[in-house]
């Protein structure tokens, strides 16, 4: 019988494999040729130095990340009380600019400001002012990355909300919380034992996982805030691959209790399990669509591993992908309308992006070791998990795979990012 989960996601792989805690250190770049992008000049804010965190220079990298901007050669000199000179930075060809500062308070928070110019009409688009704890002017630049991003396009931007993924280092592994930068990482936990599937609940403050640490595969509940966890399934055999239903109240899990590999929806405090489905087959990875009334799920139930579809209640199940023999990881865009996923090819793992009104797929990817696609909140986004340079490394990628951008992570493998929701 074909494996259903990618080469990282195995549970005997995995349980076979040492680990370790380590702090992700990223650094971002830009690859790729993307299509036409807005041109904005992010000055570097007044008296930046005050700040623990290069305000502009995140801002920079946020928008150029989303696919939807080109940074313009912005000199210094300017801040959100200036009068901006508009002939030079129209020949500069910027249609928007960003200026701002940094002022230390009294109370030792710092007050970030900025404003944000159309360039072309000479006008003030937004003003905003953000009086932070300097642990948290990080948090600020990605706020004023997303007033930018909404501004100019008319669509809430992603910068401010968190990725989750695990680490794996020496004899540990980690699950690590991050900006959607991958910067800022903070341990949730560290064992010996392997931690794999992390999944955030809608609220942004828990996580479900699964949980080796008793030497059986076992589903866990993290607060993220206080650290406090519990144990949502540990029956017989293995309980593996949570998933949250968009209002949080239930999961849906892959458990072997009765036999093969089945999927079961759980409440959250634990009560209410029942099987979705009934067969020979191996089901597993399921994930909701956005409105709650069905799950995608991977299914050899055809001969090999390929992506179905059923209500969320249990029925009938369809099979969704027809290119190629091996399609694995389903993710949907939160609007419903893309299905990402990681199919085979030649023996390569690569990141396909499916459209799920026309059934129509694309590959975006031309790597060997993709896995563990996830959206951005907004669904511009995709977060994913592969190899470069013979390391395992974080990338994002617009949907159409034209702008990609490594967080590339030193010293330790990354596996199973997944994107937090609109929180913060």
């Amino acid at each position: 019988m074909l494996e259903l989960v990618s080469r990282r996601r195995s549970l005997a792989a995995l349980a076979a494999l040492g680990a370790g805690p380590a702090l992700a250190q990223v650094r971002i770049d830009i690859a790729g040729v993307g299509g036409t992008r807005i041109p904005v000049g992010i000055v570097d804010f007044r008296d930046e130095s005050r700040s623990p965190q290069p305000i502009a220079a995140i801002v920079r990298a946020d928008l150029e990340r989303s696919g939807l901007f080109r940074s313009v050669d912005a000199p210094g000199g300017l801040s959100e009380t200036s009068t901006p000179v508009w002939p030079d930075w129209r020949a500069r060809q910027a249609d928007a600019l960003a200026a701002g500062s940094v002022t230390r308070l009294a109370d030792g928070r710092l007050d970030i400001r900025f404003k944000l110019w159309d360039v072309v009409k000479g006008t003030e688009l937004v003003g905003e002012a953000h009086a932070v704890h300097p642990d948290d002017a990080r948090l600020a630049a990605h706020r004023i990355a997303d007033t930018i991003y909404e501004k100019l396009t008319g669509e809430r931007g992603a910068f401010a909300t968190r990725m989750a993924y695990v680490t794996k280092a020496g004899p540990r592994y980690s699950l690590v919380v991050a900006d959607a930068d991958g910067e800022g990482a903070k341990v949730a936990l560290t064992s010996p034992e392997p931690i794999i599937s992390p999944a955030w609940a809608p609220n942004g403050r828990e996580l479900a996982y699964v949980s080796f640490e008793s030497r059986k595969a076992t589903v866990r509940i993290q607060d993220v805030l206080t650290g406090q966890r519990r144990v949502l399934a540990d029956f017989k055999g293995t309980n593996s691959a949570p998933a949250w239903s968009p209002d949080g109240q239930r999961l849906v899990l892959s458990l072997s209790r009765e036999g093969g590999t089945q999927l079961f929806v759980i409440n959250r405090d634990g009560s209410g399990l029942r099987r979705l489905a009934r067969s020979s087959a191996i089901d597993t990875e399921a994930c909701y669509s956005p409105d709650g009334s069905k799950i995608y799920f991977v299914s050899d139930r055809g001969g090999g591993p390929q992506i179905y579809r059923m209500p969320a209640d249990g029925g009938t199940a369809e099979r969704v992908s027809f290119s190629g023999n091996y399609n694995i990881s389903p993710a949907v865009s939160p609007d419903g309308r893309t299905l990402a996923y990681i199919t085979r090819v030649s023996g390569a793992f690569r990141l396909s992006v499916m459209d799920l009104g026309t059934g129509q797929s694309q590959q975006i990817s031309d790597a060997n070791d993709d896995e563990s696609p996830a959206f951005s909140p907004n669904g511009k986004l995709i977060v994913y998990a592969s190899r470069a340079g013979g390391k395992e490394v974080l990338m994002t990628t617009t949907l159409d795979g034209k702008i990609k951008t490594p967080l590339l992570v030193t010293l330790v493998e990354v596996r199973e990012p997944t994107w937090g929701p609109f929180t913060r």
